[in-house]
């Protein structure tokens, strides 16, 4: 609990059996009430070390849903629990859970609804191993989402983010993708509804068993970010109309 507000980790988990004890090591117990792990049908023994560990609830999808399709379980799972306050934490270690009282703090004192941890405010994200292509084209697609969606974020692109259960009831995740670029979308989505966003500097670690798309799958990814951001302006304008945006 945190200012009497309940607060849920959620980890969506592929292959991460090797991290994954150092990272539930490192969240701060005595804050998080409940540590949901979703495993999206891995090929090693993910779900027995969170078992090992003493998870909280881990659930494994019998057939891989897709990073998007995994965190529509956890987000739904974390709502059912009654969370206030949920923290997507990715458990290959990329991300310190030690940022996790900095976040939800935030969120608890109603500063901000949303928090995300950015790699890329400081000058850590080459030293830190981010590849140069990836930090390339997290500038160039962040410039121009900025400038499509109209917010000044530092990227869009970090998978460790924290949420109030305000904006997770109010925005429809499920219509969006169940691939990578669900991530951009929700953002997206959060900017529309009206909601504010929060940065706050993450340490950029990158490692031989951090999960991390290759570069076919990022081409891919950063299409889908365009489009997404198109649509984004289109919807404002008023000449479209798209499903993600409708709300709940």
């Amino acid at each position: 609990m945190l200012f009497n507000k309940k607060v849920v980790v959620v980890m969506p988990a592929y292959n991460a059996a090797k991290t994954l004890e150092q990272t539930y090591n490192e969240i701060p117990h005595n804050l998080v009430d409940e540590v949901i792990l979703v495993d999206d049908a891995s090929k090693d023994n993910t779900v027995d070390v969170a078992h090992q560990l003493g998870v909280h609830h881990v659930i494994r999808h019998d057939k891989n849903k897709g990073y998007g399709g995994n965190q529509k379980t956890c987000y739904n799972t974390a709502l059912q629990l009654g969370a206030d306050i949920v923290i997507m934490l990715h458990p290959d270690y990329q991300y310190t859970p030690k940022l996790i009282p900095a976040m939800a703090s935030i969120i608890a004192q109603d500063l901000y609804p949303v928090v995300l941890g950015s790699r890329i405010l400081g000058k850590g994200a080459l030293r830190g191993g981010m590849p140069l292509y990836k930090y390339v084209a997290n500038r160039f697609l962040t410039y121009f989402q900025n400038i499509m969606i109209g917010q000044k974020l530092s990227e869009y692109h970090t998978g460790y983010r924290a949420f109030s259960k305000q904006v997770l009831q109010a925005i429809d995740y499920e219509a969006n993708s169940d691939d990578f670029v669900f991530d951009n979308q929700m953002i997206s989505q959060i900017f529309y509804a009206g909601f504010e966003i929060a940065e706050v500097t993450c340490p950029t670690k990158y490692f031989t068993d951090a999960s991390s798309i290759n570069f076919k799958r990022s081409v891919t990814y950063g299409l889908g970010v365009l489009k997404t951001s198109v649509m984004h302006r289109l919807q404002l304008w008023g000449l479209s109309k798209f499903d993600i945006y409708r709300g709940k």
